[in-house]
């Protein structure tokens, strides 16, 4: 950290701030925090389910829709960093109320965990395109993995700190009740996203814009139409989008419903969160000799190591039966996750306009979001045909092969639209 300037810094600490979002809010303890209360108050476990999967879509669907219009009004003069603070808040905030909202509340506790999910990704769309401003194309594949092995760093602190209170309080050795423990868990989130962000938002500016004009969203919208008609001439940036709608969604496919392939193997709750930590610890350094290999052997080589690595990890899971066989498998995911997620982001950074980087990374955004969806489609599918889930993780070979092929496709250029 010492080598990078005080803008690099701030912004690779942004993913430290927020990652104990995604792992204690998103993935860990909110999820069983919200059945619990669902379900004390009379709703069935696959309605309370049901509930959280449709907000969980609401508020994603509700960024990604929006996402190309607010980049693209977030591309004028001093409009981004005013965008990414008012997401930023907005998450931390409704995060916060999380902690006081009373845990029998749990339609309350819903649509505060949705406005989350609303400030989370919006703040990320700003984030991302920032990458652009805060260093030069040489450094970005560093960075922005810098930035990923930060993140999952940072999130561990938070998540052993949760974890513990949890457990210590449901064996007594707390005197408290698991309720207030969640909370507590649940505040020091919202704290360690807000403290951690002050870098960004004291030493970040925009320094890449186009000038203000008098209608901003009605420019933005007719700009958006524009844009989409040059992404589809410009053939590097279109066939990376494609390329990167299918690797992604089996990456995400395979990191979201890992749990479910272990509790498929009767791994207990315990050990599944011990290997989701030990694979948060071995991602770090693992992205980052993704961004050093990159600087040698190009992104694009290095993210076609990641999709043959991921290949292997759908072929691997294929035939797993113990809770060894699961180990490996983890350990192979996170020696790929955070380098192959970290060069997609540079890499797409270095073929936009600088001057229009949010409004391009409001598609990227879009891609990542809604390849949230053939994947697990896909698992769900094939494992229902086949009584077996193994075929079902099997079955994602399909989307990283597609990728791959597409991926090889792309010529290796520094061209930008214009």
């Amino acid at each position: 950290m010492s080598r990078l300037t005080k803008q690099e810094k701030s912004w690779v600490f942004y993913d430290w701030a927020n990652s104990a979002y995604s792992i204690l809010i998103t993935t860990a303890i909110f999820p069983l925090y919200f059945k619990a209360a669902a379900n004390g108050a009379g709703l069935a476990g696959s309605t309370s389910t049901a509930y959280l999967g449709y907000a969980n879509s609401f508020g994603t669907l509700l960024v990604s829709i929006c996402a190309p219009i607010l980049g693209t009004i977030g591309d004028f003069r001093g409009l981004k960093k005013r965008l990414f603070t008012f997401f930023v808040i907005l998450g931390i905030a409704f995060t916060a109320l999380l902690a006081v909202v009373p845990s029998n509340q749990w339609l309350i506790l819903l649509i505060c965990y949705v406005i989350t999910v609303m400030g989370f990704g919006g703040a990320n769309i700003f984030y991302d395109a920032f990458l652009v401003d805060v260093t030069s194309e040489e450094r970005m594949n560093k960075i922005s993995a810098r930035g990923f092995a930060m993140g999952y760093i940072g999130s561990t602190i938070p998540f052993i700190i949760g974890i513990a209170l949890i457990l210590l309080s449901q064996h007594g050795i707390l005197p408290l009740s698991v309720t207030v423990s969640t909370q507590i868990a649940f505040a020091i989130t919202a704290i360690w996203w807000g403290t951690f962000t002050i870098p960004m938002l004291k030493n970040v500016q925009q320094v890449y814009y186009v000038e203000r004009v008098a209608n901003p969203v009605s420019t933005s919208f007719k700009k958006v139409f524009q844009t989409l008609k040059r992404i589809k001439a410009y053939r590097p940036l279109f066939l990376f989008l494609i390329a990167y709608f299918f690797y992604i969604d089996g990456v995400h496919t395979i990191i979201t419903m890992s749990t479910a392939y272990g509790t498929d193997l009767g791994i207990s709750s315990t050990n599944l969160l011990i290997i989701l930590f030990a694979t948060q610890v071995i991602a770090a350094p693992f992205a980052l000799i993704y961004g050093k290999l990159a600087d040698k052997f190009t992104g694009k080589r290095m993210l076609l190591v990641g999709i043959f690595i991921y290949i292997i990890i759908c072929i691997y899971a294929y035939f797993m039966k113990t809770t060894l066989d699961f180990w490996i498998l983890a350990m192979l995911v996170g020696s790929s996750q955070g380098g192959i997620q970290a060069l997609s982001r540079s890499y797409f950074a270095k073929l936009v306009p600088k001057e229009s980087a949010n409004e391009f990374f409001g598609f990227y955004n879009i891609f990542y979001k809604f390849a949230s969806i053939l994947g697990p489609a896909l698992v769900g599918f094939t494992a229902q045909i086949t009584g077996n889930t193994n075929a079902g993780v099997f079955s994602l070979v399909i989307l990283f092969i597609l990728g791959g092929a597409v991926l090889v496709r792309v010529p290796e250029t520094n061209e930008k639209i214009q």
